[in-house]
């Protein structure tokens, strides 16, 4: 069993070492570039990727063309704010030694926020499939949330994927713009209708669900953040699409 692993970037160099260090268990990495105006390039090729340059076509279609130029048919995807952890690097190492049993695996991924693991809040287990055969699955999605749909059959890996998400307020602010931007143009190409209720109740019903209902509480101050930032996320989404309507 050969694995390529793939992932794509932009502006990622103070990110990629974490990621491409983490991936020992792979036979190859494949970075896909749009257009880093950083050392991103530079700092993939010497650590041993081998680096396309592709514009920017949407999340799915350029982890598709990245799995696309990959050499091996099992691709391992991550992101650049991702790695492996040691246990998962181990499973993984077992897997290609017994050989795959389904067509594709999801992984569970555990997030640091503000430097504190984040075990509730709807953010964990918050798994996805990563490692997959290619003949039999691809990435789809729009705009925003893609994932990797498959024909064939999925099994579990129990180790975590690290995801090292932002690490100040302001970060976190950046980024909120930017996703519900494009979480609105989505909702708009469906033609979803905004009323008061998705600007007032809705908003209002993510704090309660993440807070209370997946025991953000229990998250310390920033879970409280998170359930906030959830709820901004919401009415920023919703009123953003009203706004392009």
């Amino acid at each position: 069993m050969k694995i390529s692993a793939t992932i794509i970037t932009a502006n990622e160099e103070r990110n990629l070492p974490r990621a491409i260090e983490s991936l020992r268990c792979c036979d190859e990495i494949v970075v896909v570039d749009s257009g880093s105006t950083d050392r991103t390039v530079q700092v993939a090729a010497r650590l041993g990727a081998r680096v396309i340059e592709s514009s920017w076509r949407g999340y799915a279609a350029q982890k598709n063309l990245a799995a696309e130029q990959a050499r091996y048919d099992w691709i391992l995807s991550i992101d650049a704010d991702e790695a492996l952890s040691e246990a998962l690097e181990a499973e993984i190492w077992q897997l290609k030694k017994t050989g795959p049993a389904y067509d594709a695996y999801t992984v569970p991924r555990l997030a640091q926020y503000l430097g504190r693991w984040i075990l509730h809040s709807g953010w964990y287990p918050d798994r996805k499939v990563r490692l997959y055969d290619r003949r039999k699955a691809r990435w789809v999605g729009d705009l925003v949330h893609e994932r990797v749909e498959t024909s064939g059959r999925i099994g579990h890996l129990q180790s975590n994927l690290l995801h090292f998400t932002c690490s100040s307020l302001s970060e976190h602010l950046k980024s909120l713009d930017r996703y519900t931007t494009l979480a609105a143009q989505e909702l708009v190409a469906r033609g979803q209708k905004v009323g008061w209720r998705h600007l007032i109740l809705a908003p209002a019903w993510t704090f309660l669900r993440t807070y209370v209902f997946q025991r953000g509480f229990l998250d310390g101050f920033e879970g409280l953040t998170i359930a906030h930032m959830a709820a901004v996320y919401t009415y920023l989404k919703f009123a953003k699409a009203r706004n392009m309507s």
